[in-house]
């Protein structure tokens, strides 16, 4: 059984920051394709950002210049480095990742964190 589980969320001012981290644990052959996504109250989930096993990075325009995505291989984690954050960044953030435990990589997602940025 693989599971996402995500930590790093919280309540920040306008023009803070948070690190979102997202651990990937089980049966785990490979990972290819890690992300961010964020869901707010009355609005369909949306991608923040995603990363691919060799490091490449494409981000939604909002996060462009504020956000950073990284991964750790070795340890099957994904960061959100959020900076200058903004009352519209309040959402649920979920981790989302292509892995593959020895078959096709299927799509798995996290819990989600609460993130909230006060004016």
């Amino acid at each position: 059984q693989v599971q996402l589980v995500e930590s790093g969320g919280g309540l920040v001012q306008a023009g803070g920051s948070l690190r979102l981290s997202c651990a990937a644990s089980g049966k785990i052959f490979s990972i290819s394709r890690m992300g961010w996504y964020r869901q707010a109250p009355g609005n369909q989930r949306e991608l923040v950002a995603g990363i691919t096993n060799g490091g490449s990075t494409n981000y939604a325009d909002s996060a462009k210049g504020r956000f950073t995505i990284s991964r750790d291989n070795g340890k099957n984690m994904v960061y959100l480095q959020m900076n200058s954050l903004k009352p519209e960044d309040t959402a649920v953030y979920y981790c989302n990742a292509d892995i593959s435990s020895g078959y096709a990589p299927r799509p798995y997602w996290g819990q989600g964190t609460q993130v909230t940025v006060s004016s």
